[in-house]
């Protein structure tokens, strides 16, 4: 029989006050299994920002996804533009694209006239309250980057979620496109938040 023992962390609430944290766990296991590229979710810049302070003179790739153009007021990026000029200018990729667990089945779901739950909506919950939100995060900005080319499929990726705000989950995961979202393994959790 074979195995393999690590270290999970858990965090007593979710949420922005582990992004230190998970930042700290994020480089220590891509570190421990050569993995080159941590792919982070960041709506303001902020946790993009942590981050790459954490991460400087690790040699280590930093992919941030940030959410889609019009996420909360049409025609408006909640991402700092300042923030992401001078990451943009130290060589971190920014990607945007749908949310591919929610994007065009949300429009639907939340209409008056059509409603009702869809399948990629059904996935979304299911990551959220069977794991943690952050999981659900992790999962969809590795989704996208691969989409958009960010990151291969390939090779494993470290991947960060929040909830709310932050960081506090992080995890290993062999990436996949939306289309073959089936392919996709989370290969580890690293940290997340114990209760949620």
């Amino acid at each position: 029989m074979s195995f393999t023992q690590k270290k999970i962390w858990y965090f007593e609430k979710p949420g922005e006050v582990n992004t230190a944290d998970a930042a700290r766990f994020a480089i220590e296991r891509a570190k421990e299994l050569r993995i080159n590229t941590i792919v982070v979710a960041s709506t303001s810049g902020s946790t993009a920002e942590n981050f790459f302070a954490a991460m400087k003179g690790s040699g280590l790739n930093l992919i941030v996804v940030s959410h889609v153009m019009g996420f909360v007021k049409p025609g408006e990026w909640e991402f700092s533009k300042e923030i992401a000029d001078r990451l943009r200018g130290q060589g971190v990729k920014i990607v945007t694209g749908t949310h591919v667990l929610s994007g065009l089945e949300r429009a639907i779901s939340r209409s008056p006239k059509i409603g009702g739950g869809s399948r990629s909506d059904a996935i979304a919950e299911s990551l959220r309250r069977t794991v943690a939100v952050g999981l659900k995060v992790a999962v969809e900005c590795v989704l996208i980057a691969a989409d958009q080319g960010a990151i291969g499929i390939n090779e494993e990726v470290i991947a960060v979620g929040g909830t709310a705000s932050g960081a506090d989950t992080v995890c290993v995961i062999k990436p996949a496109h939306t289309s073959n979202f089936f392919d996709l393994q989370v290969r580890e959790i690293v940290a997340m938040p114990r209760n949620r």
